[in-house]
């Protein structure tokens, strides 16, 4: 079971509201900002650069873009940068001196100056000095001073850590500040003699979730769950997808979340097929199933849910039937999820249902398959399953980490072993099956697409779904279709 959440550091109460109004938080918006969450991620780093023989880290956040002529795109600072500051504004950037003495400035932010003029049109900003007392860093400079400053802090470190080859703009950023200081190699000041890729770093940091995070993502699967219910509630044949769509954004944002973590899927019928498939104006029509994957992104955490449903609020027998293969699937991966297991472990159980369920439906030929290990070892059900039970979740919906052991030997093909599931990981568990019309294909399952998708925090026993309170189970989806007529 997870832990008590950390106590919050408590800032002064006119910046907290500000600040949680710019996030649009559920939390009460006098309550302070989680100041030592991000003062301990930041000191891990910092003792992971100790660790490596010292050096400095630069973490900039996101770059505002532009949508069109004078339009940007609305802003999501960057998950990395927001992982270690919990600062939300653009133009900023984070250094990390694991090099620092003693009582010299090892946490240091770069931000916007206050301006009265411009916060008229785009609201509140902390400035350095507010934004170092807020957010608990040891000290803090305007943004418009980071060439000025950035040559004297990397000067004489023996390693420069950034994210190596992400951005091209910060790539040319980081060589005019190393070219500052080979100007002054005259005298005696030196450059960092390597450049060190942070974000395995930080990667794995993310990897395991802290009560804080889980916390958020708990709110977020909750909000996300009540979207979907809306949904099946609302929908009626004749829709379009983009109204049921609507229903979704609506409960996003109702509820305090900031936007959706993705493009929203809703896909009626056929197009339920399309795995990527946006939410478009097709009609949901009688007969049709939906299948919906779409969940919002609160305070920078992602939710990830995907329900299928029957348009007119009640399963075909073949839709059924297939429905209970693939939620037989997903049961069968939950139970396979839990600390100590291989992440593949979800996936192979899933597989091993969706094979011998592709068999019991004649979708594939008894006849071609003498059991489901064939079907396994031949990877037939690719055809009907070609995609993974699982990824990993959290600031991003595909969130960072390896799947794969680096340091574990490799099998006769070259690949590494997967990585064992540790308690506190993220992941979704999404097992589906998509039957295009094709002639060697019992024509009762043509077009029908189905995924089913919770989000699940690996403990030391099992995992807890945090999805659950959107219905899973066909009677279920039924009953609350009912309601609503």
């Amino acid at each position: 079971m997870c832990k008590k959440p950390m106590p919050f550091s408590r800032v002064a109460p006119s910046g907290a509201r500000r600040y949680n109004r710019r996030m649009n938080s559920l939390t009460d918006l006098t309550s302070p900002i989680a100041v030592d969450v991000y003062r301990n991620r930041r000191e891990r780093v910092l003792a992971a650069l100790r660790e490596r023989g010292g050096g400095i880290a630069i973490v900039p956040t996101a770059r505002e873009v532009m949508r069109n002529r004078d339009t940007d795109y609305p802003y999501r600072h960057d998950s990395y940068f927001y992982y270690l500051t919990g600062f939300v504004e653009p133009e900023a950037v984070l250094v990390l001196d694991g090099s620092a003495p003693d009582g010299e400035p090892a946490s240091i932010l770069f931000c916007r100056e206050k301006n009265v003029e411009r916060e008229t049109w785009e609201g509140f900003r902390f400035g350095p000095e507010a934004a170092r007392d807020a957010f608990g860093f040891d000290a803090a400079y305007a943004i418009d001073s980071l060439d000025t400053e950035m040559p004297r802090l990397i000067a004489d470190q023996p390693s420069l850590y950034y994210a190596l080859g992400t951005s091209d703009e910060v790539d040319a950023q980081v060589r005019g500040w190393l070219a500052a200081v080979r100007a002054q190699g005259r005298s005696g000041v030196r450059a960092p003699m390597e450049a060190k890729h942070l974000l395995p770093i930080l990667d794995e940091m993310r990897l395991v979730k802290d009560d804080h995070e889980l916390a958020i993502m708990r709110r977020a699967g909750t909000i996300s769950a009540e979207a979907h219910r809306r949904a099946m509630r609302a929908c009626r044949p004749g829709m379009r997808e983009y109204e049921i769509e609507a229903e979704l954004l609506y409960t996003f944002r109702r509820h305090g979340a900031q936007a959706p973590a993705y493009g929203s899927i809703v896909a009626a019928g056929a197009n339920a097929c399309v795995l990527h498939y946006p939410a478009g104006n097709a009609i949901a029509r009688e007969g049709d199933l939906i299948l919906i994957d779409a969940a919002c992104e609160l305070d920078g955490y992602a939710s990830d849910i995907t329900r299928t449903f029957p348009v007119s609020g009640r399963f075909t027998p073949a839709q059924r039937e297939l429905y209970d293969i693939v939620l037989a699937a997903q049961y069968a991966a939950v139970d396979a999820t839990r600390a100590g297991v291989s992440f593949d472990a979800p996936h192979q159980a899933a597989v091993k249902v969706l094979s011998q369920g592709l068999l019991d439906t004649g979708i594939l030929d008894k006849a071609k398959f003498a059991s489901v290990d064939d079907v396994i070892a031949q990877r037939a059900y690719m055809r009907f399953y070609m995609h993974r039970t699982g990824h990993w979740l959290g600031m991003d919906v595909h969130d960072v980490g390896e799947y794969r052991d680096a340091d574990g030997p490799p099998d006769d093909q070259g690949a590494r072993p997967w990585r064992t599931l540790v308690a506190g990981n993220v992941l979704t568990i999404e097992p589906g099956l998509y039957v295009r019309a094709a002639d060697d294909v019992p024509e009762r399952y043509w077009d029908i697409g189905i995924r089913i998708e919770d989000d699940a925090v690996v403990t030391a026993s099992g995992c807890e779904l945090l999805t659950r309170d959107v219905p899973v189970d066909a009677d279920e989806i039924e009953a609350l279709m009912r309601e609503s007529n």
